[in-house]
């Protein structure tokens, strides 16, 4: 088992522009908390102006990546967590990354561009480890 380097109460997000898992850091391991999916996708739109070529599969993920964001902000706004570490594969992780509020920056720890969406939590551990 590999123990974490992060504090209790660290907030780790691992998305992808279809789904997103969020965990907490409990005795130096991952705790899941909850599984986001993408809601109302058709009437809220991405974030900004869309490529006229855009797919509608595209204009989704830039969707839910703005959700993310927003359920980060409240979520950090709230006082829910100190410590962020956000993982998600390298074309979410650029969606999302514009989108943040500073709020949310300054409790940004680590990002890292990848895809553990579908990893089990020892990867997702072993992950942060290096």
């Amino acid at each position: 088992m590999t123990q974490l380097r992060y504090p209790d109460g660290t907030f780790v997000v691992v998305a992808s522009g279809e789904e997103a898992k969020t965990f907490h850091a409990k005795g130096g391991s991952l705790t899941h908390d909850a599984n986001w999916t993408p809601t109302n996708l058709a009437d809220e739109g991405p974030a900004g102006k869309s490529p006229p070529d855009a797919s509608g599969k595209d204009l989704n993920e830039a969707t839910f990546s703005k959700q993310i964001a927003e359920r980060l902000y409240k979520a950090a706004n709230a006082g829910a967590f100190d410590q962020l570490i956000l993982i998600a594969d390298p074309g979410t992780l650029g969606e999302i990354r514009p989108l943040l509020h500073q709020i949310v920056k300054d409790k940004l720890v680590l990002e890292q561009a990848k895809t553990l969406i579908n990893s089990p939590v020892e990867a997702i551990e072993r992950s942060l480890q290096d």
